[in-house]
């Protein structure tokens, strides 16, 4: 089989993404996306030519009391790299979040393989494949029903609801995502496909079904130099698209890098404002964002959710030069 038939057998992979579900689960976000590239889109695996790490935290709604669930935290850990003699490159993804004080913790550890095509002289695909082993796990001792109310005393009974004798559900599955990424010297496009087998996340068993929703994922923008071709300024206008299930969001954003200094502003549509400061050098990357929470949260609208904050951490590892000419993707690092 001739490489084009290859990526053309992954891009079908990408677009069987039609279906839809009335399931309300949908995944942690990060702000910071071009910071997690793997989280992002599969195809990103090896875009960076060397062994690359990356590193991110979010800390989500921290003001919001214990006693009504507390804060949302994420983390993501990724290793990826190009190596020539598959064609392509390779990644590792392990995600981590908690929900609710811990109540409810999803871990998820992906392989990535992606597959690079030079379209022509200027122009570049690569298609990934993403398979995923997730855990979900429910601790029942964080959760009060109401036949645990005493109208003078409180919480003082114990629940007759159906409680495992461990006070644990936890919920194993297997999942794929596939995405495709073009790209040139100064824009980039690419369209990322998750959850594509919709795998059942039900806690409760006994039949029950909870379809995880497929999650797609459409990003574009561009790096556009200022100042002339030996400026270290530029400046890099982005959208970002997701929709999955009943959730939907718009992403609009600007990128200003002026030497190692890079800052951002981006609006979640009808959401929070997204303030960006980010270091970087030919090694290490380091960014902080914070979400301006703009909306209005359902049963929490008295409260000051302190936005969300985020951390990233990237190390881009030296490796010798290769005879074959490689082109990377010039997109936002944070």
């Amino acid at each position: 089989m001739t490489n084009r038939y290859i990526i053309i057998l992954i891009l079908v992979v990408s677009f069987i993404i039609v279906n839809s579900s009335n399931s309300k689960a949908q995944d942690p976000q990060f702000t910071q996306f071009y910071a997690n590239p793997l989280y992002l889109n599969p195809a990103f695996a090896g875009t960076g030519r060397c062994p690359r790490v990356s590193l991110n935290y979010r800390n989500q709604w921290p003001g919001i009391p214990k006693t009504d669930g507390g804060t949302y935290n994420t983390s993501s850990a990724s290793f990826d790299q190009h190596i020539d003699a598959l064609s392509g490159g390779i990644g590792l993804l392990i995600v981590n979040d908690k929900a609710g004080q811990g109540t409810l913790t999803s871990t998820n550890i992906s392989g990535i393989y992606s597959y690079q095509l030079p379209v022509t002289r200027n122009f570049s695909l690569k298609a990934g494949v993403q398979a995923t082993y997730m855990q979900k796990k429910l601790d029942w001792t964080n959760i009060t029903f109401g036949d645990m109310i005493d109208a003078r005393r409180g919480f003082i009974y114990n629940t007759q609801e159906a409680v495992p004798s461990n006070n644990l559900s936890n919920v194993n599955n297997i999942d794929f995502s596939a995405g495709i990424l073009g790209y040139s010297k100064h824009f980039f496009f690419g369209l990322a496909a998750n959850h594509l087998t919709e795998p059942n996340e039900s806690l409760l068993g006994g039949g029950n079904k909870s379809p995880l929703p497929r999650k797609i994922t459409g990003h574009a923008g561009a790096v556009l130099d200022i100042g002339g071709d030996h400026s270290q300024t530029s400046i890099s206008p982005n959208i970002l698209y997701q929709k999955q299930g009943d959730f939907e969001q718009i992403n609009l954003g600007l990128y200003i890098n002026k030497g190692p200094v890079i800052a951002g502003l981006w609006y979640r549509l009808k959401d929070s404002f997204i303030l960006l400061l980010g270091l970087q050098n030919e090694v290490f990357k380091i960014g902080y964002s914070y979400d301006i929470t703009s909306s209005k949260l359902p049963n929490f609208g008295t409260y000051n959710t302190h936005g969300s904050h985020e951390l990233s951490l990237g190390i881009q590892f030296y490796c010798k030069p290769k005879k074959r000419k490689f082109r990377t993707v010039a997109c936002p690092s944070f």
